[in-house]
């Protein structure tokens, strides 16, 4: 029943269930039971989310990032392009999250909008650590060092 309720996203009905079935629940049950409280605890979280600017916003998603929830930070990045489609971070911020997780394009491809959007973030890119993993890729110094006619 509890599941179901997870399932159909009745996320604090689906709480309560769980919470009442946790201490009798048989000890190989335990641990599934506390994942699925912890599931139902961050929709319900994510659900009451409300930021005063993008820029809050922004923070937020970086925070799952850097916490490993990189699902979650994409979405968050994906909702701040939905409502400010030129917000500069929000394409750095997804050009971070394809860089830790090994999506090469697709850094390539925020990264180059937001140094577009916003020159600066070119001179970020350089510094960032984040980017480590991409600074062998010529595509990559090439966009971080164009050259000059």
């Amino acid at each position: 029943m509890a599941v179901q309720l997870l399932q159909q996203g009745k996320y604090e009905r689906a709480l309560d269930a769980f919470n009442k079935l946790l201490p009798s629940a048989p000890v190989p049950l335990v641990e599934r039971c506390r994942m699925y409280i912890c599931t139902c605890q961050r929709q319900l979280e994510k659900s009451s989310l409300a930021f005063l600017t993008p820029e809050e916003h922004y923070d937020y998603a970086v925070s799952q990032l850097n916490t490993g929830y990189f699902e979650e930070a994409r979405e968050q990045f994906q909702a701040i392009l939905a409502a400010h489609p030129e917000a500069d971070y929000a394409f750095y911020g997804l050009a971070l999250l394809a860089a830790i997780t090994g999506q090469t394009q697709d850094c390539l491809d925020h990264l180059g909008r937001a140094i577009e959007l916003n020159p600066k973030n070119r001179l970020q890119a350089r510094a960032d650590n984040d980017f480590q993993n991409m600074v062998d890729d010529p595509r990559f110094t090439e966009l971080l060092y164009p050259e000059v006619p």
